[in-house]
């Protein structure tokens, strides 16, 4: 057997080697690169599926009284109804309604107040049914105030 030339690699595998040792050099780039992009791929479709089954779709209190169940979380929205703010030791009583129309449900909060927390605001707030059934109970500083736009739509004919 003669020695090959320097730098020339022997085509011929090794006896006791695996075979994908002796593969050619382009083949195990190309091999490389298409397990990367499957993992790219993958991790890519992990990231989108969790991106989307973590959200959450707000509720009305109509939407609450219909379907909520005991123990669940569900983001509520609405406005407050005037007169039901009432504030005690460490905990925030007030009732929710829909924006159109009159269903409202109880709310206890506990935790920090927005500002511009008052009657008839807009609010988000993450809630969960109480063991009664009756009321909601906030959970600790989610809830959220909607601001009133300072921009209004120009009247038709201004």
């Amino acid at each position: 057997m003669t020695p090959s030339a320097p730098g020339v690699r022997d085509s011929t595998p090794q006896v006791g080697y695996p075979p994908f040792l002796a593969m050619d050099p382009s083949k195990k780039r190309t091999i490389r690169l298409v397990v990367a992009l499957v993992c790219a791929l993958g991790l890519a479709t992990v990231l989108v599926y969790t991106s989307f089954s973590a959200g959450s779709e707000a509720k009305t209190p109509s939407q609450l009284i219909k379907s909520s169940k005991v123990g669940r979380s569900y983001q509520l929205t609405g406005k407050v109804v005037p007169g039901s703010i009432k504030r005690g030791e460490g905990q925030m009583n007030f009732k929710v309604r829909d924006r159109v129309g009159t269903a409202s449900v109880p709310i206890a909060y506990t935790g920090q107040v927005p500002d511009p927390f008052r009657d008839g605001r807009e609010i988000i707030v993450t809630v969960k049914r109480g063991p009664t059934g009756a009321a909601y109970v906030g959970e600790k500083d989610s809830l959220q105030t909607k601001c009133p736009s300072k921009f209004k739509a120009a009247k038709a004919g201004a």
